[in-house]
């Protein structure tokens, strides 16, 4: 980690991760909906990977799919309790306490988004890959919660909070793979429309779903009246059904622990073809 000023409150990450825990499977749809792309994904791997590392497990579906795949799985959480349920280690991703060359697979599912030291996060993670390992992971990225961020900046009108994380592009994503040194880089998303009734209901599932506002410096607080005014703006958004469709963009991530085996661009001057006569199919 360096030295620049955290973004978010680590301990207030933790409590918040512990807290949602009771509540969590009620409110799940968005982490059910990252982890079973990833596992998709993972199907299409022609390799065993047969050492995993699981950051983020509110619940042991991670664990236990990665399990029924014959693979021997470790679990990581910024929660302690979350942690403890899985029989796994409290920690925070810019700060992994794992060794070098330690699994083969790491799936980090629903917590980036939410790390000081994303491009640290990244490194490490390659770190304790093995060579020719995978890293797979998702998060809600840049263009989430647009209703939400409009209502509550329309109610504070002069005096405005920053009550929704900074979120990270697929394309910066991207770029952070690279740099953190991963081989075959791949960053895409989809947008998710989830559609509410009233704001309130919105901001209980992020509360549940161990998505509410954990940044270190510290928003105004949401009075009745501005809580108010905002569930009038996210009214004025909504369908003839009376309900509004909220979005969250979802940012998925797979990289590569390069090593010898892999493929990679043919060195200069080893062609034997011209490109001229190749554009011309002749040989």
């Amino acid at each position: 980690m360096d030295n620049r000023p955290d973004i978010f409150d680590r301990a207030r990450r933790a409590r918040q991760r512990d807290r949602m825990l009771p509540a969590f499977a009620d409110h799940d749809f968005l982490y059910r909906a990252m982890l079973d792309e990833l596992l998709d994904r993972l199907t299409d791997v022609q390799r065993d990977l047969p050492e995993a590392l699981v950051i983020g497990c509110p619940d042991g579906s991670a664990k236990a799919a990665l399990e029924a795949m014959g693979k021997r799985v470790a679990c990581a959480d910024p929660g302690f309790l979350a942690a403890k349920a899985a029989g796994g280690v409290q920690m925070d991703e810019d700060a992994l306490p794992f060794a070098d060359d330690s699994f083969d697979l790491v799936v980090a599912c629903g917590t980036l988004d939410s790390v000081n030291d994303l491009p640290g996060a990244l490194i490490l993670m390659r770190r304790v890959l093995r060579p020719d390992g995978l890293m797979l992971a998702a998060f809600a990225g840049a263009g989430s919660l647009p209703r939400l961020k409009s209502a509550l900046l329309a109610a504070e009108a002069d005096r405005p909070g920053q009550h929704v994380h900074p979120q990270v592009d697929v394309r910066s994503a991207g770029d952070l793979l690279s740099r953190a040194g991963f081989a075959m880089p791949v960053a895409d998303g989809e947008t998710l429309t989830i559609r509410y009734g009233d704001v309130v209901r919105l901001m209980h599932d992020l509360r549940f779903m161990g998505a509410g506002n954990v940044l270190d410096t510290r928003a105004p607080v949401l009075t009745r009246e501005v809580l108010m005014r905002a569930a009038g703006h996210f009214a004025d958004a909504a369908d003839p059904d009376g309900r509004t469709g909220e979005h969250m963009a979802l940012v998925y991530l797979s990289g590569w622990k390069p090593d010898p085996s892999q493929a990679g661009p043919a060195k200069r001057g080893s062609a034997t073809v011209s490109l001229a006569a190749a554009l011309k199919g002749k040989t």
